[in-house]
C-alpha cells in the first residue's frame, strides 16, 4: 500500500510541476483558461453552446473537451461556432498536463481570449490534478439532488464559482436550494453560488458577467 501511495503522491507532484509551467505560459499570453467539473450529465457543453453563441462577437474563445470515448460534445461546440479539440481518455476517469499540452497544438492560441477545458464528467478524478487553469468552474445540477457538496467536497474546495444548472427543474424536484446554499458555505465561506437554466435562459446574464470580470481581470 505504502508503494502505491508515493506512487500517486509522484504522479500529483509531477503534474502539478507541470501545471505550473503551463500556467506562466497561459499567463504571458494573458489567456483566460478555466476549468469546467461536474457529473456527467450537468450541462458543460450546454452552457459553452449559450456562452458561445452569446460571446462570440466579444472574445475569441476554443473549447479543449475531455471524454472517455466520442467527439460528440467537440462536434456540438464546433457547430456553435467554437474551434475545439477532442481528448479521448480511453477509460481515464480524469484530465491532466500532458493531455492538455498535446490538444494545445490543434489550437491557434494568438489572441484567444478564453480557453475552456470541458473535464471527463466525474466529481472524484478531476479535482486532483491541476491543468494550469486560472479558474474551477463547477457546475451542480438541481437534477442530481442537493447533497453534492457533503459528498465531494474536494471538489467544492477547488471551486473557484458553482454554476446550480437546470434550475427550471426546481418545481418537480425536492431539490432544497437553502440546504445546497449552505452546504457550499460551509466547505468554502466565499464561494460564489449563481443558479440558471440554459433551457430558459434564467441566471446566464450573471454567468457572461462573471466570465467579463474574470477576462478583464487576466488582461490587465
Amino acid at each position: 500500500m505504502a508503494k502505491r501511495l508515493d506512487l500517486q503522491k509522484n504522479v500529483l507532484s509531477s503534474n502539478d510541476q507541470a501545471a505550473a509551467q503551463l500556467r506562466r505560459e497561459f499567463a504571458t499570453r494573458r489567456l483566460l483558461v478555466l476549468n469546467l467539473m461536474s457529473s456527467p450529465g450537468s450541462g458543460k457543453t450546454t452552457l459553452l453552446e449559450h456562452t458561445a453563441r452569446v460571446l462570440a462577437g466579444e472574445f475569441k474563445m476554443a473549447v479543449i473537451e475531455g471524454d472517455l470515448q466520442t467527439d460528440r460534445d467537440a462536434d456540438r461546440v464546433r457547430r456553435a461556432g467554437l474551434p475545439a479539440v477532442q481528448i479521448n481518455t480511453g477509460g481515464g476517469c480524469h484530465l491532466d498536463v500532458p493531455m492538455v499540452r498535446r490538444a494545445l497544438d490543434g489550437l491557434a492560441l494568438d489572441g484567444l481570449d478564453i480557453l475552456f477545458i470541458e473535464n471527463v464528467g466525474n466529481l472524484v478524478c478531476p479535482a486532483a490534478f491541476d491543468l494550469g487553469e486560472d479558474a474551477v468552474v463547477l457546475l451542480a445540477s438541481v437534477a442530481e439532488g442537493d447533497d453534492k457538496p457533503g459528498k465531494y467536497p474536494t471538489a467544492f474546495h477547488r471551486a473557484d464559482v458553482v454554476l446550480l444548472t437546470k434550475t427550471d427543474f426546481l418545481p418537480v424536484t425536492e431539490f432544497q436550494v437553502n440546504l445546497f446554499l449552505a452546504d457550499v458555505a460551509k466547505l468554502k465561506a466565499e464561494l460564489p453560488v449563481l443558479p440558471l437554466s440554459c433551457r430558459t435562459g434564467d441566471g446566464l446574464d450573471a454567468w457572461f458577467a462573471w466570465l467579463r470580470r474574470a477576462v478583464a481581470a487576466k488582461k490587465n
